[in-house]
């Protein structure tokens, strides 16, 4: 590991940062409400999406930034909480986090800690040091996030502007805000599901994905795993790594996917200008997508299938989850399975009214099922559900009129999917925030554009400086009619 490859990398990072910085000036005036600083951008969320998000408000000058995250510093995002996979689905060569400064690259950092050759054999960034990486870039550029800061409640205010609550360090404290950005991750638009006749075992018997779990706990045990996706393979092979005496895996369908619409997408035609499509192709597209679903990655199946007590169980929903003489049997087309413990990877459940920080307002949120009627056979219950954004992230009005505040938040979150093709995932960063920031940064200059023109009528600071006449070369004379 080179201490001082990274330092000469960071120094290197600030000077293409310099050489980029054109144009300098801040423009956005500040304000004060009722004593209190009033902040331009109030982010929600302080993993790789707040950061990048906060560093390309930076690079446009808008630095009156407030960035709060629920979690202690370190543990932002997925990555080391409940993320379970060894490496990152994406390919080693994405790109976002650095809005394409090389030295900020996750591939200079990792040269520059590890070595060319180490890059050069490395197949995919492992969830750890990928975390580590954004620390770093957070520290290089000079983001601070408050950390151990849960957003319980954002309240719009008469004048336009967000009171922004959350409980800091245990203490309830408010923000001022102009604009919103929720980068609250992939269930920021709604809650991990948990079908509810699993909530009938005792809670210390089951578990989400999402959810902290002792592992160590399960040596020994027989362990049901359900769902297909691949969150509850990575699980899966986690319990069989800690000694699970045995592990069931549970999928409705009957035959597991093995495409990957995920890898057709990333290409930059889908990705910067999806949202330029109408209604009835984005409509068209998410339906196919949703359709095909995801295949778990090929290292992740490969880890739970080299246990001879790793079982897969297709076609077989649970139909009942049964507690009796301290013994869970959950209920199959095929017969009762008894276990140990459940581990629910059920995914999530867009729902805006499940958000606490929405609460206030999020009735007045448009969504697809309010804007868009798909035609006889292409219905979605699921797809109808997301918010209607517009193609700079804002939330948009149930009922024109009836809530304008709303153009001031912005959801980047999984619920941006239909309508953006952006799931606040590494892929779309590169593309996604630069959506994002344009739509904040138009609000504020569109809000003071009457501030600007008076400021420009009012500039007086001289250019040319006519006393060059008088300092003439002897024998020269000028003239001016």
């Amino acid at each position: 590991m080179s201490t001082d490859g990274l330092q000469a990398l960071a120094e290197q990072a600030r000077f293409e940062l310099e050489c980029l910085g054109y144009p300098a000036r801040e423009w956005v005036t500040s304000r004060m409400h009722d004593g209190a600083p009033v902040y331009d951008v109030v982010i929600v969320g302080g993993g790789q999406s707040g950061v990048a998000i906060a560093f390309a408000l930076m690079r446009e000058r808008v630095t009156n930034v407030a960035i709060l995250d629920r979690s202690p510093r370190g543990l932002e995002g997925p990555w080391i909480t409940f993320a379970r996979m060894h490496t990152l689905r994406t390919p080693k060569t994405v790109t976002g986090p650095e809005l394409g400064i090389p030295s900020l690259s996750v591939r200079a950092w990792w040269e520059a800690r590890f070595g060319k050759a180490s890059w050069a054999s490395l197949g995919r960034i492992p969830r750890d040091l990928w975390q580590d990486y954004l620390q770093w870039l957070r520290t290089i550029v000079g983001i601070t996030v408050t950390n151990n800061a849960a957003v319980t409640d954002i309240e719009p205010l008469a004048d336009g502007l967000f009171a922004v609550h959350a409980r800091i360090g245990g203490k309830t404290e408010r923000r001022l805000a102009r604009n919103i950005v929720l980068a609250t991750g992939i269930e920021g638009s709604g809650r991990w599901l948990v079908p509810e006749m699993f909530k009938a075992l005792p809670r210390v018997r089951y578990a989400h994905t999402s959810e902290a779990i002792d592992f160590a706990a399960l040596s020994g045990r027989r362990v049901s795993v359900i769902g297909g996706g691949a969150s509850a393979f990575d699980n899966a092979a986690v319990a069989l790594e800690h000694g699970a005496a045995r592990v069931d895996l549970f999928v409705r369908r009957k035959a597991l996917p093995t495409i990957n619409p995920n890898r057709w997408i990333e290409f930059a035609g889908f990705l910067r200008h999806f949202a330029d499509l109408d209604d009835a192709r984005k409509w068209r597209f998410m339906t196919t997508i949703f359709g095909m679903n995801q295949p778990p990655p090929q290292d992740t199946f490969a880890r739970c299938a080299r246990f001879a007590n790793f079982h897969i169980h297709l076609g077989s929903p649970i139909d009942a989850v049964i507690w009796r003489d301290n013994q869970v049997w959950l209920s199959t087309p095929y017969g009762r399975e008894p276990c140990d413990f459940v581990i629910v990877g059920t995914g999530l459940m867009t729902d805006l009214t499940a958000r606490p920080e929405l609460a206030r307002f999020a009735d007045r949120i448009a969504l697809w099922s309010d804007r868009y009627t798909p035609p006889a056979g292409e219905d979605s219950a699921t797809l109808g559900g997301f918010p209607y954004l517009s193609g700079n992230f804002q939330f948009m009005e149930k009922s024109p009129g009836a809530a304008p505040f709303l153009k001031h938040v912005f959801s980047y979150t999984f619920g941006a999917m239909p309508s953006l093709a952006n799931s606040a995932g590494i892929s779309q960063l590169k593309f996604g925030v630069e959506r994002l920031v344009q739509g904040i940064t138009r609000e504020l200059f569109l809000d003071e554009a009457d501030q600007h023109l008076e400021a420009l009528k009012a500039y007086s600071e001289p250019e040319l400086d006519m006393s060059v006449f008088e300092q003439a070369p002897s024998g020269v004379s000028h003239k001016v009619a």
